[in-house]
């Protein structure tokens, strides 16, 4: 059996090349890689493995950065020092978990499960995978450059964000108005979409600062801000649907 150990601390990967060779013969350590970077490389270089002892935490991130560069095809048997809470998810959407400091028979126990799986059983555990990786963590402050000064703005306190001839401005729930460098699309890849909505070509809105809806005559949705804006807040008949959901969705 071909073993691809992924794993930064070099006395906890001598640790478990250790226990891996007293525990069976057959087994071939094909490769020790450190990082997410060194891991994907070396599996899109190398013969896919038969198995995978990974780190959750590399030199350059989470391994579960790896799951979202790629698609793998190989069983896994975690190695954390996660707290109990998160070990239920590795318990259900890897072959196994090791936690360390990585001991024989928890090698041993890791080693039979594996032996005992089928095919399909090892698809779906690596369709689960990316169940296991943490939720993004979006913004909860702008730092807007005004005059000689950065000022912190809490995302809570933000109506909207509104652009115009290549100008963008950020309105405030108290009627403050503050110029922005970035375009809508840069701000909306750091906003969380259960709170923020691209309404239109001018406006990201938050959700929270919607006071009322209009349906417009050609099924278009005039949207009613907390705030006075330089011009009206239509939504597309097209994204008219997907917009009323994100309203009334409750993972906000």
């Amino acid at each position: 059996m071909r073993v691809l150990i992924v794993e930064d601390e070099t006395a906890a990967y001598e640790n478990l090349v250790d226990i891996l060779k007293e525990v069976s013969y057959d087994i071939q350590i094909s490769g020790n890689t450190e990082s997410v970077t060194q891991t994907i490389h070396w599996l899109q270089s190398n013969p896919a493995p038969d198995l995978i002892f990974m780190d959750i935490h590399l030199s350059d991130g989470s391994a579960f950065t790896i799951f979202d560069k790629m698609e793998l095809e190989t069983p896994i048997v975690f190695t954390t020092a996660y707290d109990r809470y998160a070990i239920e998810a590795f318990k259900v959407n890897s072959v196994d978990y090791l936690l360390k400091p990585v001991k024989v028979e928890d090698v041993k126990h890791a080693l039979d499960k594996y032996s005992k799986l089928t095919r399909q059983d090892i698809l779906q555990y690596l369709s689960q995978l990316n169940l296991l990786a943490p939720a993004p963590r979006y913004k909860d402050k702008l730092l807007i450059p005004y005059k000689d000064k950065l000022l912190p703005v809490s995302l809570r306190d933000v109506s909207c964000f509104y652009t115009a001839d290549k100008n963008t401005c950020v309105y405030l729930k108290d009627g403050t108005l503050y110029p922005y460098s970035k375009t809508l699309e840069q701000i909306m890849s750091s906003l969380n979409p259960a709170d923020f909505i691209r309404a239109n070509k001018q406006f990201i809105i938050a959700r929270n600062s919607v006071t009322d809806i209009t349906i417009w005559f050609d099924s278009r949705l005039l949207v009613t801000l907390d705030v006075e804006v330089p011009e009206r807040v239509y939504i597309s008949k097209n994204k008219a649907s997907e917009f009323k959901s994100w309203l009334v969705s409750n993972n906000g």
